[in-house]
């Protein structure tokens, strides 16, 4: 048995993300929502305006729109555009081998609008290489979450300061907690965050829209499912390591959630 995830050269993770350049015929489009969890639109060159919600944005490249699923946007662009286009799915959060990718995405999409510096090169390098990789049937996951890591480095950079934003965002420090630490309880969290489990709740409904319980579910869920189909622990073993009171428990917690037992969607993957 191994205690550690094993890393498979394949591209589960990979086909729920997508990167191209950004079609110039869509220039002027009518208010509209996305089923995809965020977009990022990264212009070089164009004019116009991005409407979102109740914002207008002006198009000054190089800059960073994104778009979370929630938000009704639309385009108003009046000059030819260049760039590209990053749509990421939910699915690409629960197969991500890398969960710093998934704080990272959380800190961006605080962000509507993010102006990048004229000089700066390497985030049309990294946008382009992204675009190319993830066409490569022969690409692997991490090369893929590597690079595009890298990127959301860089475009955060262009954000508030990381420091400040990790010391004072409770969401970002919940995140960071059910990274570090998983456990199904939401007053663990909150004593740890020095707030109440109610404070707590609200921030989650504000920034997610979702309860703390929901966002821990999500988490453990996708965990679980991280261990059942990259480990050859047995389900007693993952029970135990998240500590679930019993294995019958911990099925029925999946269940609920999953509408498989962990059983049945580990043959369903295989």
């Amino acid at each position: 048995m191994t205690s550690e995830i094993i890393t498979y050269n394949k591209l589960a993770a990979v086909e729920n993300i997508k990167i191209e350049p950004f079609d110039k015929s869509k220039r002027y489009t009518k208010p509209h929502r996305h089923s995809k969890y965020l977009e990022l639109v990264y212009f070089t060159q164009g004019t116009g305006f991005h409407h979102m919600d109740l914002n207008s944005y002006k198009i000054a490249p190089p800059v960073v729109f994104l778009i979370k699923k929630e938000e009704v946007h639309h385009w108003e662009i009046t000059s030819e555009p260049e760039g590209y286009v990053m749509i990421i799915k939910e699915d690409f959060l629960a197969h991500t081998l890398d969960k710093h990718i998934n704080t990272q995405l959380l800190r961006l999409s605080e962000n509507q609008k993010i102006e990048i510096h004229e000089e700066d090169a390497v985030i049309c390098s990294l946008f382009d290489m992204l675009s190319q990789e993830n066409k490569n049937p022969k690409s692997s996951v991490e090369l893929i979450e590597g690079m595009l890591k890298a990127l959301l480095s860089k475009i955060l950079s262009y954000t508030q300061d990381i420091t400040t934003v990790d010391k004072k965002d409770k969401m970002t420090q919940f995140v960071n907690l059910l990274n570090d630490c998983l456990k199904n309880n939401v007053a663990f969290y909150a004593d740890q965050l020095h707030i109440s489990a109610q404070n707590l709740n609200q921030i989650c409904k504000r920034k997610l829209g979702k309860t703390a319980s929901q966002i821990i579910a999500d988490h453990m869920v996708q965990e679980i499912k991280r261990l059942l189909v990259y480990t050859n622990k047995s389900v007693g073993e993952i029970a135990f390591d998240l500590n679930f009171k019993d294995v019958s428990h911990f099925v029925k917690y999946f269940k609920r959630h999953t509408g498989l037992t962990p059983v049945q969607f580990k043959n369903a993957i295989q």
